[in-house]
């Protein structure tokens, strides 16, 4: 009975997981025919073999500003997580200090990054600049599902733990981190996303040439040069780096929440 259940589970995921391989596979093999049959050059539109051909000849350039980037990004990831789920800790207890600083993390979070980079630029180095904008971009998704999360404990239980004397904290422990949990990793899943877009445009903004050179700026370099493979190489660097990010916190949301919580086992099957 359990064989034939993990059979129809795994023949169930076939196209799940197929499909969508299937149609990027025909997309790509649609883009090398169409570049070749019609003739196009290079510096117009490259053929996805010439692109994977340029990530191989430049590694050496590419790599070490893919490692700038996601240095950046890990770093500011790292800061939003920990920022974010302290203040949205602090936010939960306590009302007033909740209606006193979170209209400043809205307001950070409305202003286009774009805007607040060149600024940034002129108080900060050009690294603590996009560092800085990376967390700013990352930091409110997880503080306001945080928050969310620890006032989404279920009421009934809030209850019962008053009336057996429970302390905020022990409330806190026991109960709201946990219901939180899955809000968290929700919000770190989009941050992990956007902390990436963050430090991109800060480096666009900073152009930082010669000195911890990311991958935004080695697009900017490459359409100056007209050297159009390497700049479609380097934004499919950025494309996977974000596909890498969104597939890790999405594993670890599956690994702390596949045993207890029905936003993880749904997708057992």
């Amino acid at each position: 009975m359990s064989e034939n259940r993990a059979m129809l589970t795994t023949a169930e995921r076939l196209p799940t997981y197929g499909l969508p391989v299937l149609v990027f596979a025909l997309a790509i093999a649609a883009w090398e025919a169409l570049v070749r049959i019609n003739d196009i050059p290079p510096y117009i539109l490259p053929a996805p073999s010439l692109v994977g051909q340029t990530i191989f000849t430049d590694w050496g350039v590419l790599s070490a500003s893919l490692w700038i980037t996601l240095k950046i990004t890990f770093s500011a990831i790292l800061m939003a997580i920990a920022g974010g789920g302290a203040l949205a800790i602090l936010f939960a207890q306590s009302k007033w200090i909740e209606r006193s600083f979170f209209p400043f993390a809205v307001i950070l979070q409305v202003t286009p990054i774009i805007a607040i980079a060149p600024l940034l630029l002129v108080y900060l180095e050009p690294n603590t600049a996009v560092l800085a904008c990376a967390f700013i971009v990352a930091f409110f998704p997880i503080l306001s599902n945080t928050a969310l999360g620890l006032a989404s404990a279920d009421h009934n239980l809030l209850d019962l733990f008053q009336l057996y004397g429970a302390s905020r904290w022990q409330q806190l422990v026991y109960l709201r981190l946990p219901s939180a949990l899955p809000y968290f990793l929700g919000g770190a899943r989009i941050g992990g996303g956007l902390a990436l877009i963050g430090a991109i445009a800060a480096e666009l903004a900073a152009g930082t040439a010669g000195q911890a050179t990311g991958l935004a700026f080695r697009i900017v370099e490459a359409g100056y040069r007209l050297n159009i493979p390497r700049m479609f190489a380097a934004l499919v660097l950025i494309s996977l780096a974000g596909i890498v990010i969104f597939l890790f916190f999405s594993a670890l949301s599956w690994a702390l929440l596949n045993r207890w919580h029905e936003s993880a086992r749904g997708r057992e099957g």
